[in-house]
């Protein structure tokens, strides 16, 4: 079932609409490389369903391009030597004024994926993020935060933590993925999931539904749904998903592969100035 959600999630890829926020202050489109320009919709608009077929004239190329992806070799995990060449600020990454760390951890290397479970483009990028973190060394720690950007972005971020609190969040993550983007169970940006059709998704995978809902609107996760926005300001996200390492760069990258083969380029520069 993983591999099928895998290959359904990168034969979208090709045809992913841009994800705005509800607010309109963040492009949460998948990076690729340029293509032919399409209209966007406008901010606070569904994007366009995820099985929507390509355009015709581009439907052969669409289709070997998402053979090509689904069958290509997964990034090779940042413990392994980087490989291509030494990435460009400006170019291939943003070094973050005064950034900090999202949680600070004695001798260890901070990696953060900035995400929304509603965005099209992040559902494309679990299946690629996933396998990496797993592989990373034991000195680099990977931390989800999820993207505050207002409506049901903001609930999904609650959901999140009321899922890590109840040690439910490796459970839940990639099945809830595959609840708004393949399964269609949940809306996401589709329309408007309530606390009690989220907290029903849970119940689904072991929580007390009312708990749930509960734990959604607690002191706890009011603090830590506070926290992410604030760090996603600081680190100047302009839409999901974005990887940050250690507080101070803002990984850019023209496909999701080449953010991570970025990413390994300054994981690795991070563990040679701590080891240092």
């Amino acid at each position: 079932m993983k591999t099928r959600f895998a290959l359904i999630l990168m034969a979208l890829l090709p045809i992913l609409a841009a994800c705005k926020a509800q607010d309109g202050t963040a492009n949460t489109a998948a990076p690729t490389e340029p293509a032919t320009p399409s209209a966007e919709p406008a901010a606070g608009t569904a994007p366009a369903p995820t099985d929507a077929a390509p355009a015709a004239s581009g439907e052969t190329a669409a289709a070997e391009t998402a053979a090509a992806e689904a069958t290509t070799p997964a990034p090779a995990p940042a413990s392994s030597q980087p490989v291509g060449p030494a990435p460009v600020e400006g170019t291939d990454y943003l070094v973050i004024a005064d950034g900090k760390p999202f949680q600070p951890a004695t001798g260890k290397v901070e990696v953060v994926e900035v995400f929304g479970f509603v965005c099209p483009a992040c559902a494309a990028f679990q299946p690629m993020i996933g396998p990496w973190k797993a592989g990373l060394p034991s000195d680099v720690n990977f931390v989800y935060v999820p993207a505050m950007f207002g409506g049901t972005w903001d609930n999904y971020a609650k959901a999140f933590y009321a899922a890590q609190a109840l040690g439910l969040e490796d459970k839940t993550h990639e099945a809830l993925y595959k609840a708004i983007h393949v399964d269609q169970e949940l809306k996401g940006e589709r329309g408007r999931d309530s606390v009690e059709d989220i907290a029903a998704f849970y119940a689904k995978h072991g929580a007390d539904a009312k708990q749930f809902a509960s734990t959604m609107s607690s002191f706890a996760v009011t603090a830590k749904t506070n926290a992410a926005k604030q760090f996603a300001l600081r680190s100047k996200i302009e839409g999901t998903p974005s990887v940050i390492i250690n507080g101070k760069y803002l990984v850019k990258g023209k496909s999701f592969p080449d953010m991570l083969r970025i990413a390994d380029h300054l994981i690795a520069r991070e563990r040679a100035a701590m080891s240092n």
